[in-house]
């Protein structure tokens, strides 16, 4: 490989770390919609939503709201003691919903996609994802 070369390629790389973005880590008073519950697309015009503020947790499970406590240690996330309103909604809202609560309440985990998108991850089964919300 020629100067040139060398100079070009190095060139390219201190760019594209120039170019890196910091990960999205997990904040305490922000909220998250839930674009994905396991392999079900959110559904409904209420978003599902995730806010976790001082060991609570709530927020809106698509007709009710929920709330819960929260442990962090790490990557590693559990959520206990979950309950919610009783509003009733559509039937395939009000199913979702406790598709979302049930997998909530076996969250073992929770990492961050290479789109930045937060993910919980049950014991078993698909991660429910997350995109902070934007206002």
């Amino acid at each position: 490989m020629n100067v040139s070369h060398t100079l070009t390629a190095t060139l390219l790389a201190v760019g594209l770390a120039g170019c890196a973005v910091e990960p999205l880590k997990l904040q305490k008073d922000v909220t998250y919609i839930a674009e994905w519950i396991g392999d079900d697309p959110v559904i409904g015009r209420t978003p599902v939503s995730l806010t976790l503020s001082d060991g609570r947790a709530y927020g809106n499970a698509g007709c009710n709201h929920w709330f819960g406590s929260y442990e962090l240690d790490g990557q590693q996330i559990r959520f206990s003691n979950l309950g919610s309103t009783r509003k009733l909604c559509a039937e395939e809202i009000m199913e979702q919903e406790q598709h979302f609560l049930d997998i909530l309440s076996r969250v073992e985990r929770w990492d961050v996609s290479n789109i930045d998108q937060l993910r919980l991850w049950p014991s078993d089964g698909t991660a429910v994802r997350f995109w902070p919300e934007q206002g």
